[in-house]
């Protein structure tokens, strides 16, 4: 397969064009590679799936954003970052409207036929869960089993809605077709306007004897359960969409999406800041004047014992360090996704100040106040300086 087109390229714009001069763009060139209109036409089918893909990119503010940047290279992930490419049909669908394929046949003697347009019109609804993750769960990755509670195929009726032995009719409002179609003149010619039928709900049959089940629809509340990896290096509000995990559609209709959205659990003593992990190290006024060794946690799991606890490294803290010192730990960070690029860890140092104190404690603080080198120096302005470099 060769490399990838260049979005901007694929639907004649420039790189500054407006929103609404990309979305102009698209409508023009979906309508002249749609595959209604281009029966049997192979390379019209995979244009038509291209133009969609650019448009689905440069009309999203962050993915364009993203693809400016670092081009086809900032969308790849298996549809994790860029929530993947939508189905074509959708996205048109999406943009002129969910009549305007018929219309579209009208027109353009296109011809989709009506059981396969009948079959998108019953798809069944997304679903859309959130997946709390902590933060040494998404450091190394994990795979988790959800139960999600959804609509299933009815197990009676395998999703038809009528009893075995027993056939749907022919919708006598619609004649099958599943739209009600009304056509009226105007200045500008013949204007098509198409609806659903309300009788049959677009499907084109009446169940005259329906499942006992499922009374009909083709589908009961039930759940399944359902696999779900996380790459490591996840973020907040990051999501996989799992394509057929959604409810299942109205009488044997194919099923909806499952979008498992990411979200970071509160931690205990790390807090990230993109693929750096920030630890606040509290040590006493001793430690910092005479220096010391500490150990800090890092999001490495180890076994002790029955558990599993954060493993730790030593590091020196060395004599006279001050508050708000940043010790950087390479690699000890949170992994990029789809990267071998690893952030850092930040020990962050903060001295302790006592809130309570004994009489003989106090006392000794006193008495360290009195000495000059426990006091902070004095800041001298550029003319003390001045004097005191040229001994006046």
């Amino acid at each position: 397969m060769g490399a990838k087109r260049d979005y901007y390229e694929i639907l004649g714009v420039s790189r500054t064009a407006t929103e609404e001069e990309i979305k102009t763009a698209y409508r023009k060139l979906a309508m002249k590679y749609h595959p209604d209109r281009n029966p049997g036409d192979k390379e019209a089918e995979e244009k038509f799936k291209e133009v969609a893909e650019a448009y689905e990119v440069l009309k999203d503010p962050e993915k364009r954003a993203r693809y400016d940047r670092f081009g086809h290279e900032g969308l790849k992930g298996g549809g994790f970052d860029a929530g993947g490419f939508h189905d074509p049909f959708d996205l048109f669908r999406e943009v002129f409207g969910s009549g305007f394929g018929s219309i579209f046949d009208d027109f353009f003697g296109g011809g989709r036929t009506t059981r396969s347009r009948t079959r998108e019109q019953r798809r069944g609804s997304d679903l859309q869960i959130k997946l709390k993750l902590s933060l040494e769960e998404i450091a190394s990755g994990v795979t988790k089993q959800l139960k999600i509670k959804k609509q299933v195929k009815c197990p009676s009726c395998q999703g038809s809605g009528f009893k075995a032995g027993s056939r749907p009719v022919t919708c006598p409002s619609c004649h099958g077709s599943g739209e009600i179609r009304q056509v009226s003149q105007s200045l500008f010619g013949r204007i098509v306007n198409v609806t659903t039928c309300s009788q049959c709900q677009g499907t084109g049959t009446i169940i005259t004897d329906p499942c006992n089940t499922c009374r009909g629809e083709g589908r009961i509340h039930g759940d399944e359960l359902v696999e779900v990896s996380i790459p490591p290096g996840a973020a907040e509000g990051n999501y996989l969409r799992l394509r057929g995990k959604g409810n299942v559609g109205p009488n044997g209709g194919p099923p909806g999406d499952l979008i498992v959205v990411v979200s970071e659990k509160k931690h205990e003593f790390f807090e990230r800041d993109g693929i750096d992990i920030i630890y606040d190290l509290y040590i006493s006024f001793p430690q910092a004047a005479l220096g010391t060794d500490v150990e800090i946690p890092t999001l490495e799991l180890e076994k002790t014992g029955k558990e599993m606890t954060n493993k730790k490294v030593k590091i020196h803290i060395p004599p006279g360090t001050q508050s708000g010192k940043v010790f950087r730990l390479r690699g000890k960070g949170m992994p990029e996704v789809n990267s071998y690029r690893r952030g850092d860890l930040l020990v962050h140092v903060k001295v302790w100040t006592p809130t309570k104190l004994t009489s003989r404690e106090r006392e000794l603080l006193e008495e360290l106040a009195q000495l000059e080198n426990c006091r902070p120096p004095e800041k001298k302005g550029f003319f003390q300086k001045f004097k005191e470099a040229f001994n006046i």
